[in-house]
C-alpha cells in the first residue's frame, strides 16, 4: 500500500501532469466560453442551439482543426481527472478535520465530471452527437421504490452545491485553487473579480437545475428535469428573461476566462 501511495504522489507531482492539468484548465476555460457564446445567441434571438458543454464541444467540432482541438480538449479533462482523483485519494493536505474530508469528497465528484466531458469531447471528434438524456434517466430512476424521493434528494443536492459555488463565490475562498501571486500585483483584483462572477453564475444555473429536478419529481413529470440547457432555457422564459440570462451568460463567461488565469496558477500540489 505505501508502495502504492508513492508512486502515486510522483505521479501526482510529476511535471508532465502538471503540464497536462494546465491544458485541461484551459480546455475547461474554452468550454466555457463557448456555452456563454450560445448562451448570448439564444438571448437575444440569434440562435436555437443549445447552450449547454455538449453544444460547446459540437461548436469546436465544426471549426478548422476542431477534431485535433476536440482530442486535446479531451486529453486535457482527463489530465484533469487523474489530477482530482489523487486530491481524493490523499490531496488538500494544507487542510485539518472535516474541512479536508469535504474537499477530498469535492475532488472525487469532480473526476466524475471530468471524466464526462472528457467523454463526451472523444465521442464528438469521432463525430457522434451526444443527446441529452437527463428526461429519461429521472424517468428511469423515478419508476424505482422511493424514485420520486431519490430525484427530489439529488435536485437538493444539485440546489446546494449552487449555494456552495455562490458561497465560494462571496467568500472568495477558490483562491485556495491558486498560488499566492495570482490574486496579488496588477492582475490580481481582476481575477479575483472574475472568479466571483464566475461562481457565481454557475451556482445560480446549477441551482436551477436542481430545482427543476424537485419540480419532476414533486410533479412526478421527468420531462421537467433537464440540464444546464434547459436551465437557461427557463431563464429565457421569465420576466426580463433575456437580460436574466444574457447576465448569466456573462458570469459564465468570466469563469472561462478566470479558468485561463487558474490554469497558469493553479496549485496543483494543495
Amino acid at each position: 500500500m505505501s508502495d502504492a501511495k508513492t508512486a502515486g504522489h510522483q505521479v501526482e507531482n510529476s511535471q508532465w501532469l502538471e503540464r497536462l492539468v494546465r491544458v485541461g484548465l484551459v480546455a475547461f476555460g474554452i468550454v466555457h466560453l463557448l456555452v456563454a457564446y450560445l448562451a448570448l445567441q439564444l438571448a437575444f434571438g440569434q440562435s436555437e442551439g443549445a447552450p449547454s458543454q455538449q453544444g460547446a464541444l459540437q461548436q469546436v467540432a465544426e471549426q478548422s482543426f476542431g477534431t485535433v482541438l476536440l482530442w486535446v480538449i479531451a486529453l486535457g479533462f482527463l489530465a484533469l481527472a487523474i489530477w482530482q482523483f489523487f486530491e481524493a485519494l490523499w490531496g488538500h493536505r494544507s487542510q485539518d478535520g472535516g474541512k479536508r474530508v469535504f474537499k477530498r469528497v469535492g475532488s472525487a465528484g469532480r473526476v466524475v465530471i471530468y471524466l464526462v466531458l472528457g467523454f463526451s469531447a472523444a465521442k464528438t471528434a469521432l463525430g457522434e452527437k451526444s443527446k441529452s438524456s437527463e428526461d429519461h434517466l429521472t424517468a428511469q430512476v423515478m419508476e424505482l421504490p422511493l424514485g420520486r424521493f431519490l430525484v427530489g434528494a439529488a435536485g437538493l443536492a444539485v440546489v446546494a452545491i449552487g449555494g456552495y459555488l455562490v458561497s465560494k463565490a462571496v467568500r472568495t475562498s477558490f483562491e485556495e485553487d491558486l498560488q499566492p501571486q495570482a490574486t496579488s500585483g496588477s492582475t490580481g483584483t481582476t481575477v479575483v473579480r472574475l472568479g466571483q462572477a464566475g461562481y457565481t453564475a454557475k451556482g445560480v444555473a446549477l441551482a436551477i437545475v436542481g430545482g427543476l429536478l424537485v419540480w419532476a419529481a414533486w410533479t412526478f413529470n421527468a420531462e421537467k428535469a433537464g440540464g444546464l440547457d434547459v436551465a437557461l432555457r427557463t431563464l429565457l422564459d421569465e420576466s426580463f428573461g433575456p437580460w436574466l440570462l444574457a447576465v448569466v451568460a456573462v458570469g459564465i463567461g468570466c469563469f472561462g476566462v478566470y479558468c485561463f488565469f487558474w490554469a497558469r496558477y493553479a496549485d496543483t500540489n494543495s
